[in-house]
């Protein structure tokens, strides 16, 4: 009975999740997407000839030129993970200390960690696992002096995922936390 129970809360607060609007719309937020590879550039960027680049969705009327100019660490705002893996890989270490430091500077920012999962695992696992994702990021971030008033953290697991597809491009896409910075009041 106990099971049933835990089994019937994890799925209301998964289905409570995504029936909710996208924070990004409520919150004028933003979050980029890298293309997927079937590995990671250098650069830590994702490509895929397949599927080319994804257009990044940013708000500039929000956030300043930095997070609109490619140049900067700051218009990247997705990290993506390994499979079954909740470690930032060191390719996006530097993506997340650009936001450790912006965040740091302005200490009444405030952001989202999203994470999310693909749809491999059962989806209380995955639930579990995007929040560990987003875990890793926060914790980066506040040993880089971020107060943990700013950070918010959000499981989705799989259910928004980035790419729709049962293959190794879409999984990769799907394994992200991203990093969605709230409107100031």
């Amino acid at each position: 009975m106990k099971a049933c129970l835990q089994w019937a809360m994890v799925c209301s607060l998964v289905f409570f999740m995504a029936g909710c609007s996208s924070l990004n719309e409520k919150t004028g937020g933003f979050f980029g997407s890298e293309a997927v590879t079937s590995g990671y550039t250098e650069d830590g960027e994702i490509q895929d000839e397949r599927l080319g680049d994804l257009e990044e969705i940013t708000n500039g009327s929000l956030m300043g030129g930095e997070f609109n100019n490619p140049e900067s660490l700051l218009s990247k705002s997705v990290i993506y993970f390994m499979y079954d893996s909740s470690e930032v890989q060191p390719v996006f270490a530097e993506v997340v200390s650009a936001h450790a430091q912006y965040l740091v500077a302005n200490p009444e920012q405030r952001v989202v960690l999203e994470g999310h999962a693909d749809e491999r695992g059962s989806p209380e696992y995955n639930v579990a696992l995007s929040e560990r994702r987003a875990k890793s990021v926060a914790r980066m971030l506040e040993l880089e002096g971020v107060f943990p008033e700013q950070l918010e953290i959000i499981s989705y697991g799989e259910m928004k995922p980035s790419e729709e597809g049962h293959d190794q491009a879409a999984w990769q896409l799907n394994r992200r936390v991203e990093i969605t910075y709230q409107a100031r009041s």
